[in-house]
């Protein structure tokens, strides 16, 4: 067993310690990605039927964290569910985790993409 498997994980990113960093913003292509930004979900093949059904949706990033091997998850919540704000307080269920290659940030004035 690892300190992994024996801490509590905390909706605030805390077990006992900082274990998961929470980053201010992140480079996605040209793009800085930060929290409350709008992004369009493209999750990779291979995943799960929530990936098949959140794919081509829209959101938006809740918060971007970095975990103990460095890989970066950005936490969104998604534009049309009616649910969204159990993801903004962090409750499981409508707050969905994606890696930076799933993302595609979109243009602030057009919420298109660029």
């Amino acid at each position: 067993m690892n300190e992994w498997d024996t801490q509590m994980w905390n909706p605030d990113g805390t077990a006992g310690e900082e274990t998961i960093r929470q980053l201010e913003r992140v480079r996605v292509g040209a793009t800085d990605l930060k929290p409350g930004d709008r992004v369009r979900l493209w999750p990779r093949g291979g995943g799960d039927i929530l990936d098949l059904a959140l794919k081509g949706r829209d959101a938006t990033v809740e918060s971007l964290q970095q975990d103990y091997e460095d890989r970066v998850y950005v936490a969104v919540t998604v534009d049309d569910d009616p649910g969204a704000y159990l993801g903004k307080l962090r409750l499981p269920g409508h707050r969905f985790f994606f890696s930076l290659d799933e993302v595609v940030p979109l243009d602030p004035s057009s919420g298109e993409m660029p």
